[in-house]
Formats: C-alpha cells, sequence, structure tokens
C-alpha cells in the first residue's frame, strides 16, 4: 500500500547524485512511519564524526548494511557506494541518515522530483522550520524510569491523567482549553490549567516530524528526533498519556552544556520550547573540524543550519590597547586589562569613587571598546523613585496606532530590550552592556526585584513577575554601574550587592584618577597650574569621599579667559558647601581659588628659604 505517495529523491552533498526512496503506510515499533530506500541508491562513502553518538541506531544499521554487503562500493557511481537492494528503515530521517552519514531530517530533506518535501504529504508534518522541545513527565522522570522506557523504547510521553480519550492530534487551542477546563474542573488550580492547555497544545498540535526532543533525567542529556505523530494511549491504571516517537542521540554531560542551555533547563515546566536554542543541540555533538566542512556546503546537503554555525561563535573581549589607554588617559596598560578580566570574570562591576573622577565616561568608553561599538551599549541612571516596572517590565498606559485607545499593555524596559537583543540569533559571540548610572541611588532590592538573584546565578532562570515567562540573563550581557561616594559610602553597601559586582574604585588619592589630570593637561600642551591647584585642593578635604576629582577642569570653558575662576566659584566651592553645611567653615577662605593660589606661591618661596638658612 505505497500508492498514496510519490517517489521521493535524496539529493548527496557535493554536487552528487540523488537517492530513492518511497514512504510505507506501516509503522514501526516505536509508532513512527517507515520508509523503503530502493534498490541502487547511491550513499556516501564515509560518515561525519558525531554521526556515531547523534543518531546511533542510524549508525549501527549503516555498519550492519555495509557488513552485509547491502551498500558497498560500485562502479555505477564512480566515488559513492551503492545500496544493491531494498533496505526497510523505521523512518524518513533514518532512511535518510544511513545514506548521507549523518543526522537529517528526512521529512524536509526527502524530496519529489519537483522539489516538494515529503512533510508536504503528510497530516502532522510540517515544511517549515523545525522546532526543539524539552520534556518532563512526572510521571516516568529519574534516572531509571527515563532510562528504561523512553530511551531504550524509542519514545517521550507526557502524563495527561485526566484528559479525555479521542483527543486529537492537531486541535485548536481553544477546543482544548474548553476540553481541560471540564476534565479538570476543580482537580487543580486555574494556574496548572492553563499550564496544561500550553503543554498539551504543543505536544499534540506544535510539535512535529523531524523536531528536536530533549529530556534531561539527571547529569545529561539526551537528544533525539521525533519520527512520528502524537497519540493518546491509556496505561495500565487507567490514566492518559500522550506520547511520540522518538530516535535518540547518546547522552551529553550537563557540566559541558554551554550556559545558554543549562538556563532553558533549570524551568519547572514539564514542557519547554527550546527553538531560541536549536543552533547550540544540534552542535553538541559537532567538531569544530566537522561544523567547518558543514560550513561550506549548503544547508540542504550538509545538515547543519546556519544558526547551528552562528551559535559556535565564541564570546570574546577584545584586548584593551595602547590607542585605548592614551585615549582614556589610564596611567596603565594593564589597569585596563584587571578591568577587562574582572568583567569577563564577574559580568557585574561598579565604578565607585567621589564626584568628577570619570566614572561614566570611563564606563561608557570601556562598554564600546569590549562591545565593538555603542550599538551593543545601553545607559540608564537610576534614581529613588526608579522601580522594577521602569527597569525590566511592567504594565504601562500606551496608545492602540489603529484606534487611538489608550490602555495598559505590558512594556519592556532597558533590561529587557537589552537581554532580548543579545539573545537574537546570530549575536551570541557579540558583548552587549548595560551602563547603570548612580546604580547606589535607587533601592536595588525594589528596581530588581527577582532578577537580583540571577545576577549571582547566571546558569539559572526565574518566573517572571508580570510576562509568567522563565527568564535568563544571556551569557553575552554585561553590567557596569557607577556609584557616587559622595551621595552614599562604599561601607553602607549591603553585602548581597557586593556579592553580585566587582568593585573598582576611582579615587583622587590613587591611580589611574589621581594623574590623570596632570596627563590630559600634558597631552593638550597647557599649564600644569590646575592640576596643581586640584592637589592642594584635595589635601584640605578630610573626607576621601567627597574629594573632587579632575572632570570639573577638563572641560574647555575651564581655559577660556577668566574660565578657570569661574568654574572655581560654580562648580566646586557649592560642592564644598553643601558639604561643609551647618559646620561654620568659611569656605572661601579655606578652598577659594584665590587661596590656594597664594598658597601654591608662598611654598616655592617657602622652601628657598629654607634651603639659605639650612633649615632641615
Amino acid at each position: 500500500m505505497t500508492e498514496e505517495y510519490p517517489e521521493f529523491l535524496l539529493r548527496l552533498p557535493h554536487g552528487g547524485p540523488s537517492a530513492r526512496g518511497r514512504l510505507l503506510t506501516e509503522k514501526g515499533t516505536n509508532g513512527s512511519q517507515k520508509m523503503v530506500v530502493l534498490a541502487g541508491s547511491p550513499a556516501r562513502p564515509e560518515v561525519v564524526p558525531s554521526f556515531p553518538l547523534r543518531m546511533p541506531s542510524s549508525h549501527r544499521l549503516r555498519e550492519q548494511l555495509r557488513d552485509e554487503g547491502t551498500i558497498k562500493e560500485t562502479t555505477t557511481w564512480p566515488g559513492w557506494l551503492e545500496v544493491v537492494s531494498d533496505v526497510e528503515c523505521n523512518s524518513p530521517s533514518a532512511a535518510a541518515e544511513i545514506l548521507l552519514g549523518r543526522s537529517a531530517n528526512g521529512w524536509l530533506e526527502w524530496k519529489t522530483a519537483d522539489g516538494r518535501p515529503l512533510a508536504d504529504f503528510l497530516e502532522q508534518a510540517s515544511a517549515g522550520p523545525s522546532r526543539a522541545w524539552l520534556v518532563r513527565d512526572p510521571s516516568v522522570t529519574g534516572l531509571a524510569p527515563v532510562d528504561q522506557e523512553w530511551l531504550t523504547e524509542g519514545r517521550v510521553t507526557l502524563a495527561a491523567d485526566r484528559l479525555r480519550p479521542g483527543v486529537t492530534p492537531g486541535i485548536s487551542k481553544e477546543n482544548l482549553r474548553a476540553i481541560v477546563d471540564e476534565d479538570y474542573e476543580s482537580a487543580v488550580a486555574y494556574s496548572q490549567k492553563a499550564r496544561f492547555v500550553d503543554e498539551f497544545h504543543a505536544f499534540l498540535s506544535r510539535m512535529r516530524p523531524g523536531d528536536t526532543v530533549c529530556v534531561f533525567p539527571g547529569d545529561k542529556l539526551y537528544a533525539g528526533e521525533i519520527t512520528g505523530n502524537a497519540e493518546q494511549i491509556a496505561t495500565e491504571d487507567g490514566r492518559s498519556v500522550l506520547r511520540r516517537p522518538v530516535e535518540w542521540s547518546e547522552g551529553y554531560p550537563y557540566d559541558k552544556l554551554p550556559e545558554e542551555l543549562q538556563q532553558k533547563l533549570n524551568t519547572g515546566h514539564d514542557l519547554v520550547d527550546l527553538t531560541a536554542v536549536k543552533g547550540i543541540l544540534d552542535g553538541l555533538w559537532v567538531t569544530d573540524d566537522e561544523l567547518k566542512k558543514a560550513a561550506q556546503e549548503s544547508a540542504d546537503t550538509s545538515g547543519v543550519a546556519l544558526q547551528t554555525i552562528a551559535a559556535r561563535r565564541d564570546l570574546d573581549f577584545p584586548h584593551p590597547d595602547e590607542a585605548l589607554r592614551k585615549k582614556l588617559n589610564v596611567h596603565r596598560l594593564a589597569w585596563l586589562s584587571e578591568v577587562r578580566d574582572l568583567l569577563w570574570d564577574e559580568r557585574q562591576l561598579i565604578f565607585y569613587g567621589p564626584p568628577g573622577t570619570g566614572k561614566t565616561y570611563l564606563a561608557q568608553e570601556i562598554a564600546e571598546f569590549l562591545g565593538g561599538g555603542p550599538e551593543q551599549v545601553k545607559l540608564v541612571q537610576f534614581h529613588p523613585s526608579y522601580a522594577y516596572e521602569d527597569f525590566f517590565e511592567g504594565f504601562r498606559p500606551r496608545e492602540d496606532p489603529d484606534t487611538r485607545e489608550v490602555a495598559f499593555r505590558l512594556t519592556p524596559g532597558p533590561l529587557r530590550e537589552l537581554a532580548d537583543l543579545a539573545r537574537l540569533e546570530g549575536r551570541g559571540h557579540i558583548p552587549h552592556f548595560l551602563i547603570i548610572d548612580e546604580i547606589n541611588r535607587a533601592n536595588l532590592a525594589k528596581v530588581f526585584g527577582e532578577l537580583y538573584f540571577l545576577l549571582e546565578y547566571r546558569k539559572k532562570s526565574v518566573r517572571l513577575t508580570y510576562s509568567g515567562e522563565d527568564f535568563a540573563l544571556p551569557r553575552n550581557l554585561f553590567v557596569i554601574g557607577t556609584m557616587n561616594t559622595a551621595d552614599r559610602s562604599i561601607a553602607l553597601v549591603d553585602a548581597a550587592m557586593r556579592r553580585r559586582f566587582a568593585f573598582v574604585e576611582l579615587s583622587p588619592r590613587t591611580e589611574p584618577t589621581s594623574g590623570l589630570l596632570r596627563r590630559w593637561l600634558e597631552g593638550e600642551r597647557k599649564d600644569a597650574e590646575p592640576a596643581d591647584l586640584l592637589d592642594a585642593l584635595n589635601a584640605r578635604i578630610d573626607d576621601p569621599d567627597f574629594r573632587l576629582g579632575p572632570s570639573y577642569l577638563m572641560k574647555p570653558g575651564v581655559y577660556r579667559e577668566g574660565g578657570l575662576e569661574r568654574t572655581w566659584r560654580t562648580k566646586i566651592l557649592p560642592l564644598l558647601e553643601e558639604h561643609h553645611y551647618g559646620e561654620g567653615v568659611d569656605i572661601e577662605k579655606r578652598y577659594g581659588l584665590a587661596t590656594l593660589q597664594a598658597s601654591a606661591r608662598r611654598t616655592p618661596e617657602a622652601d628657598d628659604a629654607s634651603e639659605g638658612t639650612g633649615t632641615p
């Protein structure tokens, strides 16, 4: 009974010949639809290195056929092998894999003579992009049951204890919602009903043959390919179970999984859409050499999608160079290298110090250098009324562009926007930076909410307050904060914040800040007097958190006629008046420009006099 399906062709790589196959109505032992590779078909002479690990059953079948002489060298196809008799396979993908020597999505790679994929001829298959899924089933999870039932029998199941019999695959979400509401009625809470609807609908209607499915029973991740349609069965004790046939790969150690994948596995749902990280999944068993060779072929013949190649690109920071050091007037290149290493290791860093020490400027310049440009950098300033809804996401009034009606809609904040940008396909190797200016002026627990946890546990995910999604910070998202110690001393920072950030001091008493103004003046070929005056000023300020940085004296207006006096009077002295408020200090007499200039003139004269009298 094969007349209802046409003959399908499979093109071999590098412009090779085409194999022939025919789809059967008969199903294999695990429920997948069988396919026959027709005699006379060519086969690839070698297999890719990842084939035995990714598709062990197909690899064993191919080796068996080689040993039996069913696939052998021939003169019919010079440079290729030949299938000398019909070979019945458990699924279209298995049929493609024994010919190609690699993992394959047979529903897309087998095509008719006019180019229509095999998926077009099946009800539940789809010619669209394949997806990836994680499945957990409370009724069978645990090392022994998963190993024995799912992996050995080639299946994946989802518990649907109270779901009535006869729910058909492809059912709409609305119809399924009505059934779940009735079948589960008062048995579960409303939130669980909504979750069941999403998971049952995904398993029955969104999953397709050719999709990747994963299970995570313990210390290893097992990935496989869905090879057939969903069906509903009843267990011996009368419970309803949904199941699909799967061809499983070998296990992959959890501790070697990329961070993005580990984040997705740390969720409490029984069924999770992993399509966003499918490129990473597809590349788990693939070596760099194999990936390079696959990149030289088309996606149709290599079996490796572009997203797999993009996902493999390493995230990295450039190393600071002498040009950056000179631009920032930093004393040593080693200091910039240390900041780079701290960001790489900790992912969150705070520049702290008194006003005018260049914290925000340094944060922006370093972020743009490491990220490759301003497009990867977003700056936000905290203030006392700043909240979670402003920073991450919340309901805000928005006007509908069509109806002009205003309604509250879930709106992303700067962190959510940047995280979504960093997570886009093809951007995983690009560093993205969020700069939080004046980070200590807001209530951090209020602003970060549940996200505070993610700053410390980057490989975990949390359930979001408003959207209800599982969210994790992408590995290529880095945070740089600035903290003005005139507002709050670092001694007052709570332990939770200290754990989550590395702290780098920018203070007039230490480099790179202490000599910054003098280096800048030298580079601009200006007189060194402003640097001498700033040193004299800071020597008179007892509290190091209130000493002034060089930024006040690095602006063009300072060096116009009368600019230094004007800056001193309108910028510097008002800060010191606030610092000494209520203390009765004569600010002008102690810190005034004329006072410091007079003191600077007297000092050399006093030194000359002491040398003339022999005073030590």
